[in-house]
């Protein structure tokens, strides 16, 4: 029953997540793109401010998944690594903290263009 109820959970505040995402699409004249980069500001600057983790353990993959949770990631990132490294932890620790969502995405981008053909318009 308790997995039940974490997967509910998930699904329930990943959804809303992404409902919030498509009435920006439907209802603003915001491209996707914008909405994308507002996701992850998003994301940053809670998880900057500390509020994004108890909705990471109230919702597990559900808050990690989408795009919030990759801002989340990169300011938790930065602040480990200005804590161990000064100042260069501004740089360095997005990058080391994102690596593995950035590379994972290249990889199935570089796989998903072999496989598939481009069309035109």
């Amino acid at each position: 029953m308790e997995m039940a109820l974490t997967f509910l959970k998930a699904f329930l505040i990943g959804g809303l997540i992404c409902l919030i995402g498509q009435l920006l699409i439907d209802r603003t004249k915001l491209t996707p793109a914008k909405i994308l980069v507002t996701f992850v500001v998003l994301g940053v600057i809670l998880g900057g401010i500390g509020l994004y983790e108890p909705l990471v353990e109230f919702a597990s993959s559900g808050a990690t998944v989408p795009l919030t949770g990759f801002g989340n990631v990169l300011a938790q990132g930065t602040k480990e690594a200005i804590r161990e490294q000064g100042l260069l932890g501004v740089i360095s620790g997005p990058l080391t903290a994102g690596a593995v969502g950035i590379t994972a995405a290249m990889l199935c981008g570089l796989i998903v263009s072999w496989v598939t053909k481009p069309k035109d318009k």
